[in-house]
């Protein structure tokens, strides 16, 4: 099977009535190996329900996934930054991206999101089904800010609710794609995606200093595997680290100290 995707084999057959855009028609080495992947968890289930007594998918070797990862720099941040405020008439979509920016949380996570999972006393999420399982999410002031300027609907228990073809409150807000495609354009931020805020979030994590380890808990990352994609990204603040060390030791090297000066208060008169 993952053989067959990858060559193509069950690529859909183009009716000519519809643009082929979805990567998955097509098949792919990384296609199949996320394909496996989700199948070999399946299998997991399987076995724990006691349906199957073995999982098949254990074994097969999966070709290595090069899905590509997008980190925003901080000049492409500023301008995002300048194309949501200049965004009208788009309030939801636009909490949602900040949200997703200041959290790395999923879209399906703050979308869907309820009043009952936000946690304002202790600044954070309690998410009771997400990708992963029951999740917590912790707030910076930024996330908290943005929550608190959300009004609560009172027909409706999600933070961002839907509405129906009518206009009736329905469901949760899903209009997030169709806003990110305004800002981005506004930003000129081609073929960036909105999962790309996460991996972002990761990447401002891993340069700010933070440990592997912790910025897997604040993604929710339930395999360290998927966390390590980050490592090199975790380099920046060793260079940093080295590079002062050596001026320092080559200072030294050159006859040249600094002198530490103590602050003092200044007494009042």
């Amino acid at each position: 099977m993952m053989r067959d995707v990858a060559t193509g084999k069950t690529a859909a057959v183009h009716d000519g009535k519809r643009k082929r855009t979805d990567s998955m028609a097509r098949g792919g080495q990384g296609t199949a190996s996320r394909t496996v992947g989700l199948l070999g968890g399946i299998f997991t289930y399987a076995v724990r329900a006691g349906l199957r007594s073995d999982n098949p998918v254990h074994g097969v070797e999966r070709y290595k996934d090069r899905q590509s990862q997008r980190y925003l720099s901080g000049e492409e941040l500023g301008r995002l930054g300048a194309a949501l405020a200049g965004v009208a008439g788009h309030a939801q979509g636009v909490a949602v991206i900040r949200l997703l920016i200041l959290t790395g949380a999923r879209k399906g996570e703050i979308e869907g999101l309820r009043w009952a999972e936000v946690d304002f006393g202790q600044s954070c999420l309690w998410l009771g089904d997400s990708k992963t399982g029951q999740k917590m999410i912790p707030l910076g002031s930024p996330a908290l800010l943005v929550l608190k300027e959300v009004a609560r609907h009172p027909q409706s228990d999600f933070v961002f609710p839907g509405r129906g073809k009518s206009g009736e409150v329905s469901g949760h807000f899903v209009g997030t794609p169709k806003v990110w495609k305004e800002v981005c354009e506004a930003a000129g931020l081609a073929g960036v995606r909105l999962h790309d805020l996460r991996h972002t979030f990761a990447s401002l994590a891993a340069g700010g200093g933070q440990s592997l380890p912790i910025i897997g808990k604040i993604l929710g990352h339930s395999d360290v595997k998927t966390t390590a994609r980050y490592a090199h990204l975790a380099d920046d603040p060793l260079k940093i680290a080295a590079n002062r060390t050596a001026e320092a030791a080559a200072a030294a090297l050159a006859g040249k100290t600094a002198e530490v000066v103590p602050f003092t208060s200044k007494s009042k008169a």
